[in-house]
């Protein structure tokens, strides 16, 4: 099997196949992002190879094969109809898959349209990871996520009615001092308005060779405190109001929380108060970011 630059997958994924589809981001601006900044220039595998690397799999792994994931960056944006041919394909070739799984900004889904989403749906297509990060305008220009608010919701309306789930990623502290509240009440405002499936929280972490590192070493972007990034996650998880599962499963974050809204908000919500008690040197420390 090949695999052709650096090759990301959720956490949630840890168990799946990784087969690679396309390499890259046709996006490549996001201003926190170093993953593709090396000079790496978007690209879609040819289908002839995305197969062989699927039989490949087949004959290593067989029935074992439940859940598949097809990197790199934004593979929403491969045309619909070779997404669709080898998500057919893999299900040809694995009795016993569930879900296959891609990367995908609002702007590649919201360029698909409505039924183009249904083809890949029908195709097995199941579920799309999205970075929101912010549901704020300001912020989201300031990142250049390439994406507006309505954008977001647009994407994952599209998405949820031809049958897809929406994982979204909401990066909390990424309004910096000036902006948090505001990030905290618009990012809560575009979830209700996408009704993902799970929201899937990230806490900025300034990484290498990044435009953002730049404006944090030089004191344009004021990062929070781990107890403010906790007061932040409060003011968003008491704003949601769509059904949602709720999880914090990455290294960033200052505390692990997850549960159903509405049923677990209160719990959530005195985890994270008992935590703004906590003395700032029980939390993870600063660091720069390498991967």
């Amino acid at each position: 099997m090949r695999y052709d630059g650096p090759i990301y997958r959720p956490p949630s994924e840890a168990d799946s196949l990784l087969v690679q589809a396309t390499v890259g981001c046709p996006h490549n601006l996001c201003t926190f992002c170093m993953v593709y900044k090396d000079g790496i220039r978007f690209r879609v595998r040819p289908v002839a190879e995305i197969k062989a690397d699927l039989d490949e799999a087949a004959g290593a792994y067989g029935s074992r094969v439940r859940t598949l994931f097809f990197p790199a960056g934004n593979t929403i944006a491969m045309p619909t109809a070779a997404l669709a041919e080898i998500c057919r394909y893999a299900y040809a070739l694995f009795p016993r898959l569930e879900r296959i799984t891609v990367y995908g900004s609002s702007q590649y889904i919201r360029r698909k349209g409505p039924d183009q989403l249904k083809t890949l749906a029908q195709a097995g297509l199941g579920r799309i990871h999205v970075g929101v990060e912010s549901g704020d305008d300001v912020v989201l220009t300031r990142i250049k996520k390439g994406a507006t608010a309505q954008d977001h919701i647009e994407a994952g309306q599209m998405a949820r009615t031809a049958g897809l789930e929406i994982n979204a990623y909401v990066m909390l502290g990424i309004g910096g001092q000036e902006r948090s509240e505001t990030h905290a009440r618009e990012t809560a405002r575009v979830i209700n308005a996408m009704q993902p499936a799970v929201v899937r929280l990230r806490t900025f972490v300034p990484k290498i060779n990044t435009p953002l590192l730049a404006d944090v070493q030089a004191g344009r972007f004021e990062m929070l405190s781990p107890q403010q990034v906790l007061q932040e996650t409060m003011e968003f998880l008491a704003q949601i109001t769509t059904p949602t599962l709720i999880t914090s499963d990455h290294y960033t974050n200052y505390l692990e929380i997850a549960g159903r809204l509405p049923e677990n908000r209160d719990a959530m919500l005195e985890a994270l108060h008992r935590a703004l008690s906590r003395d700032e040197s029980t939390f993870r420390p600063f660091f720069i970011g390498t991967q």
